[in-house]
């Protein structure tokens, strides 16, 4: 029996990011698991729902955005911080495993995972994890699904927000629409994001050429 660990959701704009865990023996996980990435939306949903039934344990942690935009902390303290509140809900005295390193120093990372975690651990980080060990991959698909219905939720709310993330011209397009019906960012939005900031910009230089 081991875990893994990986987030979603790091880079948008818009809404929480999400980090699950997922405790089992990796023989035991459907086939087909990998980054959740490279795999189409309405195949992560179904193996999401296999894993969460082969699996030993499940855990998902939620980043929301009044916690990504506190000027105390930064994404790499939170990326550490979902990995380790998610792997506390799956983990026990001397389980191992590996998470997907968040961080350009990946033992670092490691480290800072396992000291934030109540039971004894013994944590292995490693970059791209998701596409090499299974059960990183395991968690990479269940954290991805709980950010796509995060967006969905999103998208019931304010109409159609696109991915959030800021290259999509979608989730541009509403920042700037909204702010100018509203005068304000969405209550969704990382107002700590340089995309953000842009989008207020570009809307006050828009009010001043009116004059």
């Amino acid at each position: 029996m081991r875990f893994g660990v990986d987030e979603a959701g790091k880079g948008p704009v818009l809404g929480s990011m999400f980090a699950a865990a997922v405790r089992a023996e990796p023989g035991s996980l459907p086939a087909g698991v990998g980054d959740s990435k490279g795999i189409a939306p309405e195949r992560r949903e179904q193996l999401a729902a296999e894993i969460r039934s082969a699996a030993d344990a499940v855990a998902v942690a939620e980043i929301p955005v009044a916690r990504i935009d506190d000027p105390e902390t930064d994404m790499n303290a939170l990326t550490v911080a979902a990995h380790a509140e998610a792997l506390s809900g799956v983990a026990s005295d001397g389980l191992a495993g590996t998470v997907d390193a968040g961080d350009t120093d990946a033992e670092r990372f490691g480290r800072r995972v396992a000291d934030r975690v109540t039971a004894d651990v013994t944590v292995t980080a490693e970059h791209g994890a998701d596409e090499t060990d299974p059960l990183v991959g395991a968690g990479s698909i269940v954290a991805k699904v709980a950010r796509d219905a995060h967006v969905a939720t999103l998208g019931e709310t304010y109409g159609d927000v696109g991915s959030g993330y800021p290259s999509d011209p979608t989730t541009r397009e509403f920042l700037a629409n909204y702010v100018t019906r509203h005068g304000d960012l969405p209550d969704c939005a990382r107002t700590s994001w340089s995309t953000c900031e842009d989008v207020l910009a570009a809307a006050e230089q828009a009010t001043l050429g009116e004059f």
